[in-house]
């Protein structure tokens, strides 16, 4: 009995002992583990400083750099894989601290948002704080415009810890592969801004707006989704609001209802084209219309 009591007292010594001995490991493996975050970071920033491509003030990426052609070819064949449909898109890839791994819930947020010809993604930073639950995507056919965006994305996220989360990219043929992307009825909002007018009349079936895009787009909006168009050419602004003036799934917004909209003030003043036309002191042409049920659906 003695020897018992004898081997319990000297276990109780011996616990605080292994408990303080694995609180040093613990400590030693979290200094480690500081330590090489902030190699990296280091490592990052010095990449960063010899890269002539990033501003070093900021961390984010030079415009110049990333310049290409205003636009391209939508009804050429570029290579860039495509998703087989909407539940094949990896939200891990576009919204890492949002979804850790790829496997989404139904019940899962979707991106709601679609900014088809995103250029340098000005539009997209904007909508980002002004909508911070919502997911958005840009969808540009451009290489390195599209590149630039992410970087833009990336950096932004760095700077600003906890924002810009909902916000990517994707490099795609939006006149092509928007039902890979999107559910029926999934997105609210779909912006157009500043698209390639095709002035040829023989080049008019290359425009983003039109009669038979346009019965794509009303069915990956929803019921009450709305899309904003806008450009500086007069004759594809009124090109724009006759196809979907004439389209059986769409109504204008009222007057009202565009001056309490926070994002029609943004058509003009977010992108790097609307600032150039508001520099040279020009026009530019809305048409913001809001997706209905046609009135052979009405009561059904």
């Amino acid at each position: 009995m003695w020897s018992d009591v004898k081997l319990e007292k000297n276990k109780a010594k011996q616990t605080p002992l292994k408990h303080s001995a694995a609180l040093h490991e613990e400590a030693k493996d979290f200094c480690f583990l500081a330590s090489l975050i902030l190699s990296l970071q280091r490592e990052i920033m010095l990449q960063n400083k010899a890269n002539p491509t990033i501003n070093k003030s900021t961390g984010l990426p030079r415009k110049r750099f990333y310049r290409a052609r205003a636009h391209s070819n939508p009804l050429s064949d570029s290579h860039f894989p495509v998703p087989l449909s909407p539940s094949h898109v990896d939200y891990s890839l576009h919204y890492p601290q949002l979804f850790p791994s790829s496997y989404r819930s139904d019940g899962s947020k979707k991106i709601e948002f679609a900014d088809i010809g995103c250029g340098f993604g000005g539009l997209l930073i904007s909508l980002s704080t002004l909508f911070p639950e919502t997911l958005m995507i840009g969808m540009e056919l451009r290489d390195k415009v599209t590149e630039y965006v992410k970087e833009r994305i990336l950096g932004l996220r760095v700077a600003n810890p906890g924002q810009y989360q909902n916000v990517s990219v994707v490099r795609t043929n939006s006149m092509k592969y928007i039902p890979n992307y999107f559910e029926k009825g999934q997105l609210s909002k779909m912006f157009f801004l500043f698209p390639d007018p095709h002035f040829k009349e023989k080049n008019h079936r290359r425009r983003v707006i039109s009669p038979h895009l346009l019965d794509e787009y009303a069915y990956v909006l929803k019921v009450g989704g709305i899309i904003y168009t806008i450009t500086d050419v007069e004759e594809l602004g009124e090109w724009m609001k006759s196809c979907l003036q004439n389209h059986p799934m769409f109504e204008s917004l009222s007057e009202t209802e565009l001056d309490a909209d926070p994002v029609v003030k943004l058509l003009s003043t977010a992108t790097e084209e609307g600032q150039k036309v508001a520099r040279n002191g020009g026009q530019t042409f809305q048409a913001v219309y809001r997706r209905i049920k046609p009135a052979s659906q009405e009561n059904s």
